[in-house]
């Protein structure tokens, strides 16, 4: 896995596919086209109709609209969760870009046959995603205006900025992201805020190798909220779910800098004995560096925490013994003791309305997903006055 993981999961090898689909859509003598999956009722869809105009102020595009019913339940496990939530990030992400939140009333035909609904629903699924929201480009997707700085990094390298040529053409930011763990002076002491993860969640792979040197910096404390995988409490994940946050991952991890993709799967065992070391690394003020240490081995090392070998490295690299970590690995009480906080914080996680991970949380403030760390900067600036991460 590991090796054939580091080969998919490659920059470079995304960059060769890129340029193999250019190289198709010449051949057909096709123009440059973004196909746009719009669910009329979805929060994300609805900002995303209205970043498509700007896209194509900015770049020689066309837009084909699909219009598509909601995503399948497997898609969607906590989908009145998802919904509740998405049209608050929704109002909080429209603010961020100047967008109109509620939008106005979108333009669209008032009767649509279900053969059209259901040929666009078959579209997407051959195409290989699974929500609504979502731009297809020659091959590669992007879900929201979150990922929009994806496409744009690549429309600029083509050369389609309506822009005069210019050297400084590629270096211009997008339209749509927001840099992430800006300095904003230390906070006061016994600060902290909450970090919900799981050792499976790729992205909060991402987030560990970003928040916790960020905190130290300012002196924040981290409270460590681990959660049993989804997977691992019996929701269901699609194959191409599973294959889109793969790719999604390593795209987010290279413009984090973040070493991602030669991984080995810790579904399973090596997960349990993963969270099993918690309270261990806990009991000797060890926990980031533990975290860090197995995100790092089994995300980009393609370390297999199933065996001892492998599980030994991840925790003498980080100061804990192996021996003892040997010993809690035998002990039934241990076992109910992590399992038992792992439930508690998920309870805690499904109280803030969210359900999925990475999620932070300080005070009142609590959002879902790596790329929305921005938020807590920005509610730890305005509750101690701090510089604005924006603006430092």
């Amino acid at each position: 896995m590991p090796v054939i993981s580091q080969h998919l999961l490659s920059r470079k090898r995304l960059l060769a596919q890129r340029e193999k689909s250019e190289l198709k859509r010449n051949a057909q003598q096709r123009p440059h086209v973004l196909h746009f999956f719009h669910e009329l009722e979805d929060s994300y869809s609805q900002l995303l109709a209205q970043a498509i105009p700007l896209l194509q102020s900015r770049y020689a595009v066309s837009v084909v609209q699909h219009l598509v019913g909601q995503p399948d339940d497997s898609a969607v496990p906590e989908r009145d969760k998802l919904k509740d939530y998405s049209e608050q990030d929704a109002a909080r992400l429209a603010k961020q870009y100047g967008l109109q939140w509620p939008p106005s009333t979108p333009s669209v035909p008032t009767h649509i046959g279900k053969e059209a609904w259901l040929s666009s629903h078959r579209l997407r699924k051959k195409w290989g995603h699974y929500l609504s929201g979502v731009i297809y480009y020659e091959g590669e997707w992007y879900w929201g205006i979150d990922r929009l700085h994806h496409l744009e990094e690549r429309l600029n390298a083509l050369g389609l900025s309506k822009q005069a040529p210019s050297t400084k053409v590629r270096e211009r930011p997008p339209l749509f992201y927001t840099p992430q763990y800006q300095s904003l002076g230390r906070v006061p002491e016994g600060t902290s805020i909450d970090f919900f993860f799981s050792l499976r969640s790729p992205y909060s792979a991402i987030s560990c190798a970003k928040l916790f040197p960020w905190a130290k910096e300012h002196g924040l404390k981290v409270n460590m909220r681990y959660v049993l995988p989804m997977v691992m409490r019996g929701l269901p994940v699609p194959a191409e779910k599973r294959k889109y946050i793969s790719l999604d991952a390593a795209r987010e991890a290279y413009v984090q800098n973040v070493p991602f993709g030669r991984l080995n799967d810790p579904l399973g065992k090596p997960t349990e004995r993963g969270l099993a070391l918690m309270p261990l690394a806990q009991m000797h003020e060890l926990a980031e560096d533990y975290v860090m240490s197995f995100m790092r081995g089994v995300w980009s090392e393609g370390l297999d925490a199933g065996t001892d070998a492998h599980l030994q490295i991840i925790v003498e690299r980080c100061g804990l013994h192996w021996q003892a970590a040997k010993d809690i690995l035998k002990s039934q009480s241990n076992e109910q003791h992590w399992r038992s906080v792992a439930e508690q914080n998920r309870q805690a996680l499904f109280a803030l309305g969210l359900w999925g991970v990475p999620s932070f949380k300080f005070e009142d403030t609590a959002v879902w997903g790596q790329d929305r760390f921005w938020v807590i900067e920005k509610a730890l600036h305005d509750h101690f006055d701090l510089a604005s991460p924006t603006e430092s």
